[in-house]
């Protein structure tokens, strides 16, 4: 896989047990300079079909209210070019192998269709700010991000786990609520609703001007089932830690009357959130935990990426967006972006039931937007993939907790964060006290 960048970086290797210091002062300086504050290359590519970043977009789209369908600002463009079975060998290299399996497993239904790229990925100052810091302090260790915080920790990456680590801790905002559904559809095509909620997420990592009272919980999360009616009352807190091992979550059992802690809320462990259908580390393509694994900076690399995915939102009906075996393409938005690209591979004596993964994780928001999972047979067994939001009201481009997988085996596959039918999608909240996040909370609330 060609390197397109920062080759001087990409040559340190992840060994065990070591810190990873932070940057230079001179390697810092380049974010005022030739890199974003985020830390992508600012210029584009060399034919232009990647754009160079101007700010990102923060204009908001005409009509919006906070909370409501968010309008689709380029929803008068048409496709550049579309790739079908037909055609795929000419676009192979900028497809990931998941993708190119979709195309080849549902010739007559899946395409790629893809339109001019727009360079969106925005953040307030503060956030900018905070970045430009941390490229100077943050440390990684064990898994264990130190020293960091309100901004990406690691905006000029050495190593994979750097990059994942930007990632789990990328810009979202701090505080919102949303009602969605999620549905797996089995092989036949029939769609069964798994989840439908209200969540609340919080992020008290990105707290502005609470630095001295950040205590490591950067991310917690309330879902609370309206549906199905046999999961009606249901509920599920939980909270990611900077150290992995201090993270949890519990779930509120309405046969039960009781909340019972998750004896191990990570890893490849069925997540409740989706009715077991997806791992906790399946969730925003990945999330939780990386000691279990060795990971390898494979380099950066111009992809075909889901983009500014407003239009998926559009449709009022779920069957819209949802067909028998995969999104609807009529609504899926693809863009030529750069990606940083990171493999994982189970350390020996560790189990999972994906011992290879591979990560496409984009330069400007650091959203692992695709990712591919190979099972122990060695076969590539699950794509995965966000489809990231412009909301200039945020600012931000990132995913409304829209994400899920095909399952190229079974041929079985699954879509969360569906808003279609909602009357609020993303909603940017005041932050609730950090006890709303507890199980002595949740257990007050709970209902049936």
């Amino acid at each position: 896989m060609r390197t397109l960048s920062h080759g001087a970086l990409l040559a340190a290797t992840l060994l065990a047990g070591v810190a990873h210091a932070a940057v230079t002062a001179d390697e810092a300086a380049k974010l005022k300079s030739t890199l974003t504050p985020f830390g992508a290359e600012k210029a584009g590519n060399a034919d232009g079909s990647i754009p160079a970043w101007t700010g990102g977009y923060t204009t908001p789209v005409a009509g919006y209210k906070s909370g409501g369908r968010r309008g689709d600002p380029f929803a008068n463009e048409k496709p550049i070019y579309s790739i079908t079975a037909d055609n795929l060998a000419q676009h192979a290299s900028k497809l990931t192998e998941g993708t190119q399996a979709l195309l080849k497993k549902y010739p007559k239904t899946f395409r790629v269709d893809v339109y001019k790229t727009h360079r969106t990925a925005a953040a307030p100052q503060w956030v900018y700010d905070n970045t430009s810091r941390n490229a100077l302090t943050a440390t990684l260790k064990g898994g264990v991000v130190g020293n960091a915080f309100g901004g990406i920790p690691f905006p000029i990456p050495k190593t994979g786990e750097e990059v994942i680590a930007n990632h789990t801790l990328r810009w979202r905002g701090e505080a919102w609520q949303a009602d969605f559904s999620g549905y797996l559809t089995t092989a036949n095509g029939q769609r069964v609703l798994t989840v439908q909620a209200i969540g609340d997420f919080q992020m008290p990592y990105y707290a502005n001007n609470e630095r001295d009272k950040f205590q490591g919980d950067y991310w917690m999360t309330r879902i609370v089932n309206s549906g199905p009616p046999v999961r009606a009352g249901e509920a599920i807190t939980g909270r990611e830690n900077v150290d992995p091992s201090k993270g949890a979550a519990w779930v509120y059992l309405t046969g039960q009357r009781r909340v019972r802690k998750l004896p191990k809320a990570c890893c490849d462990t069925p997540t409740p959130a989706t009715s077991g259908v997806m791992s906790f580390d399946e969730v925003d393509v990945f999330t939780g935990r990386t000691d279990s694994f060795d990971w390898k900076l494979v380099g950066k690399q111009e992809m075909l990426i889901p983009y500014n995915a407003n239009g998926l939102h559009t449709p009022k009906n779920v069957g819209e967006v949802l067909l028998a075996n995969h999104l609807n393409p009529d609504h899926v938005r693809w863009e030529l972006h750069r990606v940083w690209v990171v493999e994982a591979t189970v350390k020996p004596g560790e189990r999972h039931q994906a011992p290879k993964s591979r990560y496409y994780v984009d330069e400007d928001t650091w959203v692992a937007v695709l990712g591919d999972r190979w099972d122990a047979n060695g076969q590539l067994w699950k794509t995965l993939w966000s489809h990231p939001v412009v909301m200039p009201d945020l600012p931000a481009t990132v995913p409304q907790q829209q994400f899920g997988f095909n399952d190229l085996i079974s041929g079985a596959w699954y879509a969360n964060g569906v808003v279609n039918d909602s009357n609020k999608h993303y909603q940017i909240v005041p932050r609730r006290p950090d006890s709303f996040f507890t199980p002595d909370a949740m257990a007050g609330e709970g209902v049936r």
